[in-house]
């Protein structure tokens, strides 16, 4: 018997699949012959997106198609749903990828900086649009009782991280939604965990964030991390049956620990 979960004939939902997390687990996933929703936010990023859907479906078996939504608001993101529904079906899996720094103010930076508004619209996009995919996509894994569910946290909703307090809240709220989804749905072979990655090559805080020049000296294993290595834990989640209400963190050792 085998103690992870074949991935043939499943359907992933990966939100914010264009970036550097985002794509490379949805090539990992394919190449062990899961379908891939490719989700992308903007014509800015259509034509990566028609790219890797290109490249996804040259492994055998495997669906892909790109759907285009702002997370941002609900009506989108429910759009986002019914077009996947309709063009490749139920989702098995959500990967719920998608999130966004907006300003950074960093860890002395004056909370006035940050508006109500900006406020909102960070948890809207990191938290909100993973509580609604959730709440579309749950029930259909509730019914087949087989279902897996991955939020892409930070490792700055442990430490307060390096862009400011309506980021580091939006993500230290998904550790709620994990909690929670992981103990009422576990017995109907739901898992839900979260990742909670630190300094990522090819993402969005790597590439805009103010950091110091010599950070990656100062992560114990000596370099940043790269989206390959987080996709790799991503594939472990949806394979195994066991593990569920976790949020681990890939960070190259600078923290202690997870949750």
């Amino acid at each position: 018997m085998s103690l992870t979960a074949s991935l043939k004939g499943k359907l992933a939902l990966i939100t914010g699949c264009t970036g550097g997390i985002g794509s490379a687990t949805a090539r990992l996933l394919a190449q062990y012959g899961c379908s891939i929703a490719v989700h992308h936010s903007s014509e800015a990023t259509k034509a990566k997106a028609d790219e890797l859907v290109a490249e996804l479906t040259k492994h055998e078996g495997v669906k892909a198609a790109a759907f285009q939504a702002n997370l941002l608001t609900f009506e989108e993101t429910k759009k986002l749903y019914d077009e996947v529904v309709q063009k490749l079906g139920n989702p098995d899996i959500l990967f719920g990828n998608a999130g966004a720094p907006f300003t950074q103010i960093g860890p002395t930076g004056n909370i006035r900086d940050i508006s109500p508004q900006e406020f909102e619209n960070t948890w809207r996009l990191n938290v909100g649009a993973d509580y609604y995919l959730s709440h579309l996509c749950v029930p259909h894994m509730e019914q087949q009782k087989w279902g897996r569910v991955v939020f892409t946290s930070s490792v700055g909703a442990l430490t307060g991280g390096v862009v400011g307090p309506h980021y580091a809240s939006s993500k230290a709220a998904i550790h709620g939604l994990v909690r929670w989804l992981s103990l009422r749905y576990a017995k109907d072979g739901i898992c839900t965990n979260a990742i909670a990655p630190w300094l990522i090559e090819d993402t969005g805080i790597v590439r805009n964030a103010t950091l110091p020049p010599d950070i990656a000296s100062q992560i114990p294993v000596g370099r940043l991390g790269r989206p390959e290595e987080v996709a790799s834990v991503v594939l472990m989640l949806v394979q195994n049956g066991f593990m569920t209400n976790k949020v681990i963190t890939i960070d190259g050792g600078w923290t202690n620990g997870g949750l």
